[in-house]
């Protein structure tokens, strides 16, 4: 048998990527709501593919924590509880407690990265052009926890924000609630353009933990 062209690997490795951004991106916003079944073939005409690539994407976000897979039931997006909420918040806030303090060491170069990307988030956020904002959001929450340099870290941060995305997308869905955590992403910036470890850390800490009473009258 011949050796596969490389090419069509690429190909098909960006569809499946494709593919599940697309469909993380519908359980984040909330398109397909917690509880609710995923139809493959549903899915696949709205995206204009096959079902291969859906099913691999299910099998991503089953193992990201975002689906769940059902005896009889088949393919249904994750519900949380108050509790399981509660709790990866609580990690998450540790965690970014502690990358905080290692953040402010990086290079001015990388500093600087994250600054520019809290300048365009203040443009979505000034536009209400909330997909954008939260999806740059994310990206400015990751660099920061990149800056710690941790390996280990990163993996856990990245597994339990997958899991809290949609209901952190659910978080600012009031102007009051938005405008807050805009604040606090700001204070966040000074303090990192400051080098104030100390300060970073708190803010960030506080940042996630004041998530909960933004979303608690939407976890089950």
């Amino acid at each position: 048998m011949s050796s596969p062209d490389p090419s069509s690997l690429i190909e098909r490795v960006t569809l499946h990527e494709e593919v599940t951004n697309r469909l993380r991106d519908m359980i984040v916003s909330l398109r397909l709501r917690p509880g609710e079944r995923i139809q493959e073939m549903e899915v696949a005409q709205l995206l204009g593919v096959s079902r291969t690539p859906v099913r691999e994407a299910i099998k991503v976000l089953t193992a990201e924590g975002l689906v769940e897979l059902l005896p009889l039931r088949g393919a249904i997006v994750k519900v949380f509880s108050a509790k399981d909420a509660r709790d990866m918040l609580e990690v998450i806030a540790l965690v970014e407690s502690y990358a905080g303090e290692l953040a402010c060491q990086a290079s001015q170069e990388k500093i600087d990265e994250i600054l520019e990307m809290h300048r365009q988030m203040q443009v979505f956020y000034e536009a209400r052009e909330r997909p954008a904002y939260f999806a740059l959001n994310q990206r400015i929450h990751d660099a920061l926890i990149a800056l710690a340099d941790n390996d280990t870290l990163s993996m856990t941060h990245a597994t339990l924000s997958k899991r809290m995305r949609s209901l952190r997308y659910s978080g600012n869905a009031t102007p009051e609630n938005w405008s807050a955590a805009m604040a606090e992403h700001a204070q966040m910036m000074e303090a990192l353009a400051a080098r104030d470890g100390r300060a970073l850390s708190r803010i960030m800490g506080e940042h996630i933990r004041n998530t909960w009473p933004r979303i608690k009258d939407v976890v089950n």
